[in-house]
C-alpha cells in the first residue's frame, strides 16, 4: 500500500508544481518580469566557455 501512497504524493507534488508555474506565468503577464528575472533568463541562455567561467 505504501507504493500507492507514494505514487499519489508524487502526483500531488507534480500538480502543485504545475499550479505554481501557471500562477507565476499569470503574474508575469499582469506585472511584467522583474529586472532580476530578466537577468537570470539572459545569463542562463548565454554562450559560455567553461574555462572562462572557472577563471573568474
Amino acid at each position: 500500500m505504501a507504493t500507492s501512497r507514494q505514487h499519489q504524493e508524487a502526483h500531488g507534488i507534480g500538480q502543485i508544481e504545475d499550479q505554481l508555474n501557471d500562477q507565476m506565468e499569470a503574474a508575469e503577464e499582469i506585472q511584467g518580469q522583474s529586472k532580476l528575472d530578466r537577468e537570470i533568463y539572459k545569463a542562463a541562455r548565454r554562450d559560455s566557455d567553461p574555462l572562462k567561467d572557472v577563471s573568474k
